[in-house]
């Protein structure tokens, strides 16, 4: 009978993984990107709601909702939703069309993910530019 002990605890293991996410692909990244992006919707949700509840109570309560948005890190943090919500929505396009078998070739696969990247930063700026 061998003595599979010995050889198993002989073999080198690594010590550590090397989860960094610099090492991934970008369709890998941006598919992160997406769940995340989702994640951070759905989470998000909450706040818009207390906005909206906000600015529909009276006159009042929409005026401090506008000063409650005036406000600079708000208005930060509203642009990162709204680059969220644009990366997620270009995304789910993208991964509509990979349902659907179209761009599924490797280069096709990578040039698609940049361009959500892209798209979705430069929207973003462009919006976010307006909204400052």
């Amino acid at each position: 009978m061998p003595d599979t002990a010995g050889t198993a605890t002989n073999k080198k293991r690594p010590l550590w993984y090397n989860l960094n996410l610099l090492h991934l692909p970008v369709p890998a990244l941006m598919s992160i990107g997406h769940r995340a992006s989702g994640a951070f919707l759905f989470l998000g949700l909450i706040w818009f709601l207390f906005l909206l509840d906000m600015s529909l109570v009276s006159s009042a309560g929409f005026e401090h909702a506008r000063s409650y948005i005036a406000n600079p890190l708000v208005k930060l943090s509203l642009i990162v939703c709204l680059w969220a919500y644009l990366h997620h929505l270009f995304a789910g396009i993208r991964h509509l069309l990979l349902d659907l078998e179209i761009g599924l070739e490797l280069s096709t696969a990578r040039k698609s993910a940049v361009a959500v990247f892209a798209v979705s930063i430069a929207l973003t700026a462009l919006i976010g530019a307006r909204l400052w």
